[in-house]
């Protein structure tokens, strides 16, 4: 694994190798070569002429992008609040100290899409920038839209770790299978890539950064301990959790159901809507990540994306479909568009 540093400091070497090799000055080459590339074979004798000077540089530089490409660790870091989402920011700055960071995030917010994809309409991709540099690839889709995209287009190759995240706001019990953000970390595990969604619980000033810092923490040691086959994970952190020394909890996901309901108000026009809210199901008394979090500990669930009810599948084995017997259907003959418009207009009442 290299990190910034070590990059830049090849860089330089190649640099320097460079000037070397031009400048024919021999004495400092071999060292170089063996800093740059320590298992190519070292040739110590001149070079002739200006173009094995420029077969060597290029054929060097080739495969000190190789060496570097292969052996350092590929993330695509996604979440659903969008690209500009400082949450992401700091989310980036701590996944830089375990390896190469991608950005492929959704243009605007995307909360609650769950893991929709787009294939009516094209994909709108832009560059973003931070000053001067490159600092992503903003999409006009889905966070599941993202992931499949980043793999297949903007990662130098295919990742060896997907991050979705920072989440404002917990995704824990059922909100799982509404969440944008664990969406994405579900993309992730369908290309059998291990990938980990991460949620902060919502705050007007929620600390990001020190979020980030932890879940990298967590990152890091799901990744020295976890077996060597892809997985997937849902981390959810509480603000108490930063009050103390945080705790991990690993913990089933939570299946009560929500206390949903739909407040109806009119807007200026006197039309009618219909605003969902709701609140949190009441604790059990079994642990689940809600029960962990709001114990002030953050929760770590492995999840999995297979959604057969294996308990119930030798038994409907056994069943016996007997479908012989349904008689003849009625043939029906459907209407065009224009006499289905006709009859919309004939039985609207008019006022």
């Amino acid at each position: 694994m290299h990190n910034s540093s070590q990059l830049r400091q090849k860089i330089t070497w190649a640099n320097k190798l460079q000037r070397s090799v031009f400048t024919s000055n021999r004495s400092q080459l071999v060292p170089l070569r063996r800093r740059c590339l320590p298992n190519a074979q070292i040739v110590s004798n001149g070079f002739s002429n200006y173009h094995e000077n420029r077969v060597l540089l290029n054929n060097l530089k080739f495969l000190l992008l190789a060496q570097d490409l292969i052996t350092k660790v590929i993330i695509l870091l996604t979440n659903d609040d969008g690209i500009y989402s400082p949450a992401l920011a700091a989310m980036q700055r701590q996944l830089t100290k375990l390896g190469e960071v991608n950005i492929v995030a959704p243009a605007t917010e995307q909360s609650g899409v769950g893991h929709s994809i787009t294939y009516l309409t094209p994909l709108i991709v832009k560059e973003v920038c931070n000053g001067s540099e490159h600092w992503g690839w903003a999409v006009e889709g889905s966070p599941a839209d993202c992931v499949k995209l980043g793999v297949r287009e903007f990662c130098p190759r295919r990742p060896d770790l997907i991050v979705s995240g920072i989440n404002t706001g917990l995704n824990v019990g059922i909100n799982v299978l509404y969440s944008g953000t664990v969406a994405a970390a579900i993309e992730g595990a369908f290309f059998g890539i291990t990938s980990i969604a991460v949620s902060l619980e919502y705050d007007e000033h929620a600390p990001f950064d020190k979020a980030a810092q932890v879940a990298r923490g967590v990152i890091e040691q799901i990744l020295e301990k976890k077996s060597k086959d892809p997985q997937l994970f849902n981390l959810n952190m509480p603000i108490a959790a930063f009050d103390r020394a945080p705790e991990v909890q690993v913990v089933p996901m939570d299946v009560t159901q929500y206390g949903e309901k739909f407040e109806k108000r009119k807007d200026p026009w006197g039309r009618e809507y219909y605003w969902l809210t709701g609140k949190r199901p009441e604790l059990t008394e079994h642990e689940t990540d809600l029960t962990a979090t709001s114990q002030g500990k953050l929760s770590l669930t492995p999840l999995d994306f297979n959604m057969t009810r294996q308990s119930v599948i030798s038994e409907m084995e056994r069943w016996k479909f007997e479908l012989n017997d349904l008689g003849t259907p009625e043939k029906t003959i459907p209407a065009n568009r224009q006499n289905m418009r006709a009859s919309r207009r004939s039985s609207t009442k008019t006022p």
